[in-house]
Protein backbone atom coordinates (compact mmCIF):
# COMPACT_ATOMS: atom_id res chain seq x y z
CA UNK A 1 0.00 0.00 0.00
CA UNK A 2 1.20 3.50 -0.85
CA UNK A 3 2.64 5.14 2.29
CA UNK A 4 0.56 8.30 1.80
CA UNK A 5 -2.66 6.30 1.64
CA UNK A 6 -1.58 4.30 4.70
CA UNK A 7 -0.96 7.53 6.63
CA UNK A 8 -4.32 8.90 5.49
CA UNK A 9 -6.11 5.77 6.75
CA UNK A 10 -4.27 5.88 10.09
CA UNK A 11 -5.12 9.54 10.68
CA UNK A 12 -8.74 8.94 9.66
CA UNK A 13 -9.14 5.98 12.05
CA UNK A 14 -7.56 8.02 14.84
CA UNK A 15 -9.93 10.90 14.24
CA UNK A 16 -12.97 8.60 13.99
CA UNK A 17 -12.33 7.08 17.41
CA UNK A 18 -11.58 10.44 18.98
CA UNK A 19 -14.69 11.97 17.42
CA UNK A 20 -16.87 9.13 18.71
CA UNK A 21 -15.75 9.86 22.27
CA UNK A 22 -16.17 13.59 21.68
CA UNK A 23 -19.76 13.21 20.49
CA UNK A 24 -20.64 10.73 23.23
CA UNK A 25 -19.17 13.05 25.88
CA UNK A 26 -21.31 15.99 24.72
CA UNK A 27 -24.55 14.03 25.03
CA UNK A 28 -23.54 12.42 28.34
CA UNK A 29 -22.68 15.78 29.93
CA UNK A 30 -25.76 17.54 28.57
CA UNK A 31 -28.36 14.91 29.51
CA UNK A 32 -26.78 13.82 32.80
CA UNK A 33 -26.47 17.30 34.26
CA UNK A 34 -29.85 18.47 32.94
CA UNK A 35 -31.35 15.50 34.80
CA UNK A 36 -29.36 16.59 37.87
CA UNK A 37 -31.22 19.91 37.81
CA UNK A 38 -28.86 22.24 35.88
CA UNK A 39 -30.69 24.99 33.93
CA UNK A 40 -30.32 25.32 30.12
CA UNK A 41 -28.11 28.40 30.54
CA UNK A 42 -25.92 26.66 33.13
CA UNK A 43 -25.51 23.70 30.77
CA UNK A 44 -24.45 26.12 28.04
CA UNK A 45 -21.85 27.51 30.44
CA UNK A 46 -20.50 23.97 30.97
CA UNK A 47 -19.56 23.86 27.29
CA UNK A 48 -18.03 27.33 27.12
CA UNK A 49 -14.61 26.28 28.42
CA UNK A 50 -14.63 23.48 25.83
CA UNK A 51 -15.29 25.95 23.01
CA UNK A 52 -13.12 28.75 24.42
CA UNK A 53 -10.14 26.40 24.65
CA UNK A 54 -10.43 25.85 20.91
CA UNK A 55 -9.82 29.50 20.08
CA UNK A 56 -6.22 29.34 21.32
CA UNK A 57 -5.59 25.62 20.94
CA UNK A 58 -6.20 25.75 17.20
CA UNK A 59 -3.65 28.54 16.85
CA UNK A 60 -0.95 26.92 18.93
CA UNK A 61 -1.89 23.45 17.68
CA UNK A 62 -1.17 24.47 14.11
CA UNK A 63 2.19 25.92 15.11
CA UNK A 64 3.09 22.84 17.20
CA UNK A 65 2.12 20.46 14.37
CA UNK A 66 4.36 22.40 12.02
CA UNK A 67 7.27 22.60 14.47
CA UNK A 68 7.13 19.15 16.11
CA UNK A 69 5.22 16.98 13.66
CA UNK A 70 1.63 15.80 13.38
CA UNK A 71 2.20 12.43 15.05
CA UNK A 72 3.27 13.97 18.35
CA UNK A 73 0.32 16.38 18.43
CA UNK A 74 -2.14 13.57 17.71
CA UNK A 75 -0.68 11.64 20.62
CA UNK A 76 -0.84 14.65 22.95
CA UNK A 77 -4.48 15.18 21.99
CA UNK A 78 -5.40 11.61 22.91
CA UNK A 79 -3.57 11.80 26.24
CA UNK A 80 -5.29 15.07 27.20
CA UNK A 81 -8.70 13.65 26.22
CA UNK A 82 -8.13 10.65 28.47
CA UNK A 83 -7.11 12.92 31.35
CA UNK A 84 -10.21 15.09 30.88
CA UNK A 85 -12.54 12.08 30.89
CA UNK A 86 -10.94 10.57 33.98
CA UNK A 87 -11.17 13.85 35.90
CA UNK A 88 -14.78 14.35 34.85
CA UNK A 89 -15.71 10.84 35.99
CA UNK A 90 -15.14 11.74 39.66
CA UNK A 91 -17.34 14.87 39.76
CA UNK A 92 -20.09 14.80 42.38
CA UNK A 93 -22.95 17.31 42.61
CA UNK A 94 -22.82 16.80 46.39
CA UNK A 95 -19.71 19.01 46.34
CA UNK A 96 -22.02 21.97 45.82
CA UNK A 97 -23.15 23.73 42.66
CA UNK A 98 -20.22 26.16 42.41
CA UNK A 99 -17.41 23.63 43.00
CA UNK A 100 -19.00 21.02 40.76
CA UNK A 101 -19.54 23.54 37.95
CA UNK A 102 -15.96 24.81 38.12
CA UNK A 103 -14.64 21.23 38.10
CA UNK A 104 -16.76 20.35 35.06
CA UNK A 105 -15.59 23.52 33.30
CA UNK A 106 -11.94 22.55 33.86
CA UNK A 107 -12.54 19.01 32.58
CA UNK A 108 -14.44 20.29 29.56
CA UNK A 109 -11.60 22.72 28.88
CA UNK A 110 -9.13 19.82 28.78
CA UNK A 111 -11.36 17.93 26.34
CA UNK A 112 -11.66 21.08 24.22
CA UNK A 113 -7.87 21.38 24.03
CA UNK A 114 -7.62 17.70 23.08
CA UNK A 115 -10.26 17.98 20.37
CA UNK A 116 -8.66 20.94 18.64
CA UNK A 117 -5.12 19.56 18.82
CA UNK A 118 -6.44 16.42 17.16
CA UNK A 119 -8.55 18.23 14.57
CA UNK A 120 -5.85 20.67 13.47
CA UNK A 121 -3.22 17.94 13.16
CA UNK A 122 -5.59 15.57 11.33
CA UNK A 123 -6.80 18.08 8.75
CA UNK A 124 -3.24 19.25 8.10
CA UNK A 125 -2.32 15.63 7.37
CA UNK A 126 -4.90 15.45 4.57
CA UNK A 127 -3.16 18.07 2.44
CA UNK A 128 0.26 16.55 3.11
CA UNK A 129 -0.81 13.05 2.04
CA UNK A 130 -2.81 14.30 -0.95
CA UNK A 131 0.06 16.42 -2.29
CA UNK A 132 2.40 13.39 -2.30
CA UNK A 133 0.23 11.38 -4.69
CA UNK A 134 0.62 11.44 -8.45
CA UNK A 135 -1.87 10.32 -11.04
CA UNK A 136 -4.42 11.36 -13.62
CA UNK A 137 -6.74 12.94 -11.07
CA UNK A 138 -6.14 16.67 -10.61
CA UNK A 139 -4.88 17.93 -7.27
CA UNK A 140 -8.03 20.06 -6.80
CA UNK A 141 -10.31 17.11 -7.51
CA UNK A 142 -8.45 14.69 -5.24
CA UNK A 143 -8.11 17.22 -2.43
CA UNK A 144 -11.82 18.14 -2.55
CA UNK A 145 -12.77 14.45 -2.52
CA UNK A 146 -10.39 13.57 0.34
CA UNK A 147 -11.34 16.58 2.46
CA UNK A 148 -15.05 15.95 1.86
CA UNK A 149 -14.78 12.27 2.77
CA UNK A 150 -12.63 12.93 5.83
CA UNK A 151 -14.85 15.72 7.16
CA UNK A 152 -18.09 13.95 6.30
CA UNK A 153 -17.10 10.63 7.82
CA UNK A 154 -15.88 12.44 10.92
CA UNK A 155 -19.24 14.11 11.42
CA UNK A 156 -21.07 10.85 10.77
CA UNK A 157 -18.91 9.30 13.49
CA UNK A 158 -19.79 12.18 15.78
CA UNK A 159 -23.44 11.38 15.16
CA UNK A 160 -22.78 7.77 16.10
CA UNK A 161 -21.08 9.17 19.20
CA UNK A 162 -24.26 11.08 20.09
CA UNK A 163 -26.28 7.88 19.87
CA UNK A 164 -23.56 5.94 21.67
CA UNK A 165 -23.51 8.52 24.45
CA UNK A 166 -27.23 8.13 25.04
CA UNK A 167 -26.92 4.34 25.06
CA UNK A 168 -23.88 4.36 27.34
CA UNK A 169 -25.56 6.72 29.79
CA UNK A 170 -28.71 4.59 29.85
CA UNK A 171 -26.95 1.22 30.18
CA UNK A 172 -23.75 1.96 32.16
CA UNK A 173 -24.39 5.27 33.88
CA UNK A 174 -22.26 8.41 33.93
CA UNK A 175 -18.98 7.25 35.47
CA UNK A 176 -18.67 3.84 33.79
CA UNK A 177 -19.41 5.38 30.39
CA UNK A 178 -16.46 7.75 30.73
CA UNK A 179 -14.13 4.94 31.80
CA UNK A 180 -15.12 2.84 28.77
CA UNK A 181 -14.26 5.74 26.47
CA UNK A 182 -10.84 6.14 28.09
CA UNK A 183 -10.13 2.47 27.34
CA UNK A 184 -11.08 3.04 23.68
CA UNK A 185 -8.74 6.03 23.45
CA UNK A 186 -5.83 4.04 24.88
CA UNK A 187 -6.28 1.43 22.14
CA UNK A 188 -6.25 3.96 19.28
CA UNK A 189 -3.27 5.76 20.86
CA UNK A 190 -1.20 2.56 20.72
CA UNK A 191 -2.24 1.94 17.09
CA UNK A 192 -1.54 5.51 15.89
CA UNK A 193 1.86 5.79 17.54
CA UNK A 194 2.90 2.52 15.93
CA UNK A 195 1.81 3.45 12.41
CA UNK A 196 2.73 7.07 11.63
CA UNK A 197 6.27 8.21 10.72
CA UNK A 198 8.07 9.96 13.59
CA UNK A 199 8.43 13.40 11.94
CA UNK A 200 5.22 13.24 9.89
CA UNK A 201 4.18 16.78 8.90
CA UNK A 202 7.17 18.57 10.46
CA UNK A 203 7.98 21.86 8.65
CA UNK A 204 9.60 25.19 9.38
CA UNK A 205 7.22 27.08 11.66
CA UNK A 206 6.67 30.84 11.82
CA UNK A 207 9.20 32.56 14.06
CA UNK A 208 7.39 35.86 14.65
CA UNK A 209 3.84 36.86 15.60
CA UNK A 210 3.65 38.99 12.45
CA UNK A 211 4.45 36.01 10.23
CA UNK A 212 2.02 33.80 12.10
CA UNK A 213 -0.94 36.14 11.58
CA UNK A 214 0.00 37.25 8.07
CA UNK A 215 -2.82 35.59 6.06
CA UNK A 216 -4.21 36.17 2.59
CA UNK A 217 -7.70 37.57 2.04
CA UNK A 218 -9.25 34.18 1.32
CA UNK A 219 -8.07 32.74 4.65
CA UNK A 220 -9.24 35.81 6.56
CA UNK A 221 -12.67 35.93 4.96
CA UNK A 222 -13.22 32.18 5.18
CA UNK A 223 -12.39 32.42 8.89
CA UNK A 224 -14.89 35.24 9.34
CA UNK A 225 -17.64 33.33 7.50
CA UNK A 226 -16.86 30.27 9.62
CA UNK A 227 -17.61 32.20 12.81
CA UNK A 228 -21.15 32.97 11.68
CA UNK A 229 -21.78 29.62 9.97
CA UNK A 230 -21.00 27.48 13.00
CA UNK A 231 -22.44 29.99 15.43
CA UNK A 232 -25.70 29.75 13.48
CA UNK A 233 -25.74 25.98 13.83
CA UNK A 234 -24.78 25.74 17.48
CA UNK A 235 -27.20 28.46 18.60
CA UNK A 236 -30.08 26.00 18.16
CA UNK A 237 -28.23 22.64 18.17
CA UNK A 238 -26.02 22.54 21.27
CA UNK A 239 -28.47 23.26 24.10
CA UNK A 240 -31.77 24.56 22.71
CA UNK A 241 -32.76 21.49 20.67
CA UNK A 242 -31.91 18.67 23.14
CA UNK A 243 -33.39 20.56 26.13
CA UNK A 244 -36.49 21.40 24.09
CA UNK A 245 -36.95 17.73 23.17
CA UNK A 246 -36.17 16.36 26.65
CA UNK A 247 -38.49 18.85 28.34
CA UNK A 248 -41.19 17.76 25.85
CA UNK A 249 -41.04 14.20 27.16
CA UNK A 250 -38.40 12.60 24.95
CA UNK A 251 -36.09 10.01 26.56
CA UNK A 252 -32.26 10.11 26.61
CA UNK A 253 -32.08 7.62 23.73
CA UNK A 254 -34.72 9.46 21.67
CA UNK A 255 -32.97 12.81 22.07
CA UNK A 256 -29.51 11.40 21.36
CA UNK A 257 -30.97 9.34 18.50
CA UNK A 258 -32.40 12.37 16.70
CA UNK A 259 -29.19 14.34 17.17
CA UNK A 260 -27.22 11.32 16.00
CA UNK A 261 -29.24 10.84 12.82
CA UNK A 262 -29.08 14.58 12.09
CA UNK A 263 -25.29 14.57 12.44
CA UNK A 264 -24.85 11.32 10.49
CA UNK A 265 -27.01 12.73 7.67
CA UNK A 266 -25.00 15.95 7.76
CA UNK A 267 -21.76 13.97 7.62
CA UNK A 268 -23.02 11.81 4.75
CA UNK A 269 -23.86 14.90 2.70
CA UNK A 270 -20.40 16.31 3.39
CA UNK A 271 -18.80 13.07 2.23
CA UNK A 272 -20.72 13.01 -1.07
CA UNK A 273 -20.49 16.77 -1.71
CA UNK A 274 -18.05 16.25 -4.64
CA UNK A 275 -20.77 14.19 -6.37
CA UNK A 276 -23.46 16.77 -5.67
CA UNK A 277 -21.18 19.59 -6.84
CA UNK A 278 -18.85 17.99 -9.43
CA UNK A 279 -16.90 21.18 -10.20
CA UNK A 280 -13.69 21.04 -8.17
CA UNK A 281 -11.96 24.16 -9.49
CA UNK A 282 -11.57 26.44 -6.51
CA UNK A 283 -12.86 29.63 -8.19
CA UNK A 284 -16.09 27.88 -9.21
CA UNK A 285 -16.61 26.56 -5.67
CA UNK A 286 -15.99 30.03 -4.26
CA UNK A 287 -18.82 31.47 -6.39
CA UNK A 288 -21.15 28.60 -5.52
CA UNK A 289 -20.49 29.19 -1.79
CA UNK A 290 -22.33 32.52 -1.90
CA UNK A 291 -25.41 30.96 -3.47
CA UNK A 292 -25.59 28.07 -0.99
CA UNK A 293 -25.01 30.44 1.94
CA UNK A 294 -28.01 32.51 0.87
CA UNK A 295 -30.19 29.39 0.62
CA UNK A 296 -29.18 28.37 4.13
CA UNK A 297 -30.26 31.75 5.57
CA UNK A 298 -33.90 31.11 4.67
CA UNK A 299 -34.42 27.85 6.56
CA UNK A 300 -34.13 28.94 10.23
CA UNK A 301 -36.23 32.03 9.46
CA UNK A 302 -39.06 29.84 8.15
CA UNK A 303 -38.72 27.40 11.06
CA UNK A 304 -38.89 30.29 13.53
CA UNK A 305 -42.17 31.41 11.95
CA UNK A 306 -43.56 27.85 12.16
CA UNK A 307 -42.67 27.50 15.84
CA UNK A 308 -44.14 30.90 16.77
CA UNK A 309 -47.32 30.29 14.74
CA UNK A 310 -47.93 26.87 16.35
CA UNK A 311 -49.47 25.53 13.16
CA UNK A 312 -50.72 21.90 13.11
CA UNK A 313 -47.93 19.30 12.88
CA UNK A 314 -45.39 22.04 13.60
CA UNK A 315 -43.02 19.56 15.29
CA UNK A 316 -42.86 17.43 12.14
CA UNK A 317 -42.24 20.50 9.98
CA UNK A 318 -39.47 21.65 12.31
CA UNK A 319 -37.68 18.28 12.27
CA UNK A 320 -37.95 18.12 8.46
CA UNK A 321 -36.63 21.68 8.25
CA UNK A 322 -33.67 20.88 10.49
CA UNK A 323 -32.68 18.02 8.18
CA UNK A 324 -32.98 20.39 5.21
CA UNK A 325 -30.74 22.75 7.18
CA UNK A 326 -28.26 19.85 7.55
CA UNK A 327 -28.20 19.35 3.78
CA UNK A 328 -27.34 22.95 2.96
CA UNK A 329 -25.09 23.39 5.98
CA UNK A 330 -23.05 20.32 5.00
CA UNK A 331 -22.48 21.58 1.46
CA UNK A 332 -21.44 25.02 2.73
CA UNK A 333 -19.09 23.43 5.27
CA UNK A 334 -17.55 21.16 2.62
CA UNK A 335 -16.92 24.10 0.31
CA UNK A 336 -15.18 26.02 3.09
CA UNK A 337 -13.16 23.03 4.30
CA UNK A 338 -11.86 22.50 0.76
CA UNK A 339 -11.06 26.17 0.19
CA UNK A 340 -9.10 26.59 3.42
CA UNK A 341 -7.00 23.50 2.74
CA UNK A 342 -6.55 24.52 -0.90
CA UNK A 343 -5.49 28.08 -0.12
CA UNK A 344 -3.33 27.34 2.91
CA UNK A 345 0.37 27.95 2.41
CA UNK A 346 2.33 24.81 1.55
CA UNK A 347 4.97 25.64 4.15
CA UNK A 348 2.46 26.62 6.87
CA UNK A 349 -0.52 24.36 6.18
CA UNK A 350 -1.06 23.46 9.84
CA UNK A 351 -0.75 27.10 10.94
CA UNK A 352 -3.26 28.38 8.37
CA UNK A 353 -5.72 25.60 9.20
CA UNK A 354 -5.24 26.26 12.91
CA UNK A 355 -5.96 29.96 12.36
CA UNK A 356 -9.12 29.06 10.43
CA UNK A 357 -10.40 26.62 13.05
CA UNK A 358 -9.76 29.17 15.79
CA UNK A 359 -12.44 31.20 14.05
CA UNK A 360 -14.57 28.05 13.98
CA UNK A 361 -14.14 27.76 17.76
CA UNK A 362 -15.12 31.41 18.25
CA UNK A 363 -18.33 30.75 16.32
CA UNK A 364 -19.09 27.66 18.38
CA UNK A 365 -18.37 29.57 21.60
CA UNK A 366 -20.79 32.35 20.65
CA UNK A 367 -23.39 29.86 19.42
CA UNK A 368 -23.16 27.76 22.58
CA UNK A 369 -23.55 30.77 24.86
CA UNK A 370 -26.51 32.10 22.88
CA UNK A 371 -28.09 28.64 22.66
CA UNK A 372 -28.65 28.46 26.40
CA UNK A 373 -29.38 32.17 26.82
CA UNK A 374 -31.89 32.52 23.97
CA UNK A 375 -33.68 29.28 24.86
CA UNK A 376 -34.03 30.38 28.47
CA UNK A 377 -35.14 33.83 27.28
CA UNK A 378 -37.85 32.77 24.84
CA UNK A 379 -37.66 29.11 23.88
CA UNK A 380 -36.65 27.35 20.69
CA UNK A 381 -38.04 30.07 18.40
CA UNK A 382 -35.58 32.61 19.80
CA UNK A 383 -32.67 30.26 19.08
CA UNK A 384 -33.86 29.83 15.47
CA UNK A 385 -34.16 33.60 15.04
CA UNK A 386 -30.58 33.99 16.28
CA UNK A 387 -29.46 31.37 13.76
CA UNK A 388 -31.10 33.19 10.84
CA UNK A 389 -29.52 36.49 11.83
CA UNK A 390 -26.00 35.01 12.06
CA UNK A 391 -26.36 33.33 8.66
CA UNK A 392 -27.42 36.58 7.01
CA UNK A 393 -24.26 38.25 8.36
CA UNK A 394 -22.16 35.31 7.11
CA UNK A 395 -23.70 35.57 3.64
CA UNK A 396 -22.90 39.31 3.51
CA UNK A 397 -19.27 38.51 4.39
CA UNK A 398 -19.15 35.89 1.59
CA UNK A 399 -19.77 38.68 -0.94
CA UNK A 400 -16.56 40.44 0.10
CA UNK A 401 -13.75 38.23 -1.12
CA UNK A 402 -12.48 37.49 -4.60
CA UNK A 403 -10.61 34.23 -5.16
CA UNK A 404 -9.13 35.58 -8.38
CA UNK A 405 -7.01 38.00 -6.34
CA UNK A 406 -5.58 35.21 -4.20
CA UNK A 407 -4.57 32.53 -6.70
CA UNK A 408 -0.90 33.31 -6.10
CA UNK A 409 -1.19 32.11 -2.51
CA UNK A 410 -1.82 28.55 -3.73
CA UNK A 411 1.76 28.50 -4.95
CA UNK A 412 3.33 29.68 -1.71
Amino acid sequence: MNSSIKDYITVTLNYWVFTFTDGALRIIVLLHFYKEGFSPFTIALLFLSYEFAGVFTNLIGGWLSTNYGIKRILGIGLVIQSLGLLCLSVVNTAWGAVIATVWILCCQGLCGVAKDFTKTASKSAIKLTSDKLDGAESNDSRLFRWVAWFTGSKNAMKGIGFLGGGLLLTVFGFQNSLWLMVFLIVLIFIYTMGQLPEMFGKKKASRTIKNFFSKNKVVNNLALIRIFLFGARDVWFVVALPVFLYSSGWTFIQVSGLMAFWTIFYGFIQAVAPKIIPETESRVIGKRLRIWMFGLCVIPAILCFIVVSEIPLSDAYVIFGLFLFALLFAINSSFQSFLIVEYSSKDKTAEDIGFYYSANAIGRFIGTLLSGYLFQLGGFSHALFGSALMLIIGWIVSLRFNLEESLSFKKL
